[in-house]
């Protein structure tokens, strides 16, 4: 009794143990094949874009993206393998228990065989009975030889179950070897590939060193473009708030420069703020600049400032509202890329880069609709969405609004 209830204890700590080891390498499994999928489409959107001129700064910059992705995949492989290691050598151990145990079983078993073995040729059953003194005595030896009997059954069961644990045991052993070996070559073929786009990013550098004067100045003047889009967008921003308001009186005394909101459109503001980090992506795509004042990767001294997310996606596709909304305004910009304004309560979603819109100023939206066809750059070849997010005239990150992909 004591000796099952000690096989029971050490497999429920086992399990227990194997769970959290399992659950810890399957969002590490789920993490690998995420930065896999990211590989395939900075080759995609990025490295295979099909480009008129090639830009040595822009394939960096899109080199550099791609290591950093490769990086942090070895990065999860090598956790991936030591997790897949640790569970290798639970289950080793489980194993020789598990051995352990059959073979006591075993040789328990055997033991009874041999017991009844020497019982029968002393006596036979009947004799057993018949030589009882009364019936009650009789009865009773009766009974004890059906639980000799039970018992033994009980035993040979035993041992067919544990013989199967040791044997699943064994297939599961095999497997996560297997597993192992193949994280390994992985981790190898990474380690391979990572090595020839650090050759290539050699050879770029050196290109752009040649050129630095040039590069730098074509730099500083996409800088300047990026500015003046960005302050024309803040502009619109405001002019449509000025306009939505024109008519509507505050009902707080405080001065604010945000949207006067009707009960209906503080509602929508309401279910807005409850759906932040879950927030689908305007594109599926990827993000090749993130929010917020951020140091050049190339050239030291040099900042960048992104009012939201650049998100290069594939040809032909179209911007999605991210909410329920109203289309606040729409704009041309500068080559004729147009931009489109969604009001969802207090919050404005801004679709930039595009190349046609769908909706007109005051059109209902709902979560998914299309607002516009995404701009491809013939030159670069790229398709990039420009998307911005405020509260009232303050940017937000959008990172911290949509799903985390």
């Amino acid at each position: 009794m004591k000796s099952s209830f000690f096989y029971i204890s050490f497999l429920c700590l086992f399990f227990i143990g194997f769970s959290s080891f399992g659950q810890n390498r399957k969002e590490l499994e789920n993490k690998r094949k995420k930065l896999k999928k990211e590989i395939v489409q900075v080759n995609n959107l990025l490295i295979k874009a099909k480009k008129k001129k090639s830009n040595a700064l822009d394939d960096l910059k899109d080199l550099n993206q791609k290591i950093n992705v490769r990086e942090r995949l070895i990065e999860t492989i090598e956790l991936e393998a030591k997790s897949l290691a640790k569970e290798i050598k639970t289950n080793e151990n489980q194993l020789k228990e598990y051995n352990n145990q059959l073979k006591k079983l075993k040789k328990e078993y055997a033991d009874m065989v041999v017991k009844t073995h020497k019982s029968k040729s002393q006596q036979s059953k009947t004799m057993f009975l018949l030589s009882s003194k009364s019936f009650y005595q009789a009865y009773k030896r009766l009974k004890y030889m059906q639980q000799y009997s039970d018992y033994r059954k009980k035993q040979g069961e035993e041992i067919i179950v544990k013989a199967k644990e040791v044997e699943q045991l064994n297939d599961s052993l095999t497997q996560r070897k297997k597993a192992k070996e193949i994280l390994i070559s992985d981790e190898k073929d990474q380690k391979d590939k990572i090595e020839s786009d650090k050759k290539s990013k050699e050879s770029l550098v050196s290109k752009i060193k040649r050129q630095e004067r040039k590069y730098k100045g074509d730099l500083k003047k996409k800088i300047r473009e990026e500015k003046r889009i960005a302050a024309r967008i803040d502009k619109l921003i405001r002019d449509a708030i000025a306009r939505a308001n024109k008519g509507k009186k505050r009902t707080s005394t405080k001065k604010s420069s945000g949207l006067i909101l009707n009960k209906a459109e503080e509602a929508l503001r309401a279910n807005f703020e409850q759906n932040k980090g879950k927030l689908p992506w305007p594109v599926n795509g990827l993000i090749t600049r993130k929010f917020g004042i951020q140091p050049h990767p190339t050239f030291s001294g040099i900042k960048i400032n992104s009012a939201g997310l650049h998100i290069v996606t594939k040809p032909n596709t179209d911007a999605q509202s991210i909410f329920n909304g109203k289309v606040l305004a729409l704009q041309t910009q500068s080559g004729g890329k147009k931009s489109v304004l969604v009001q969802h309560g207090s919050y404005i979603s801004s679709y930039n880069n595009l190349e046609n819109v769908y909706v007109k100023k005051g059109d209902i939206v709902k979560t998914g609709d299309k607002v516009g066809k995404v701009f491809t750059d013939k030159v670069s070849g790229k398709t990039k969405l420009f998307f911005v997010l405020f509260k009232n005239t303050t940017k937000l990150n959008p990172s911290q609004w949509i799903r985390n992909n």
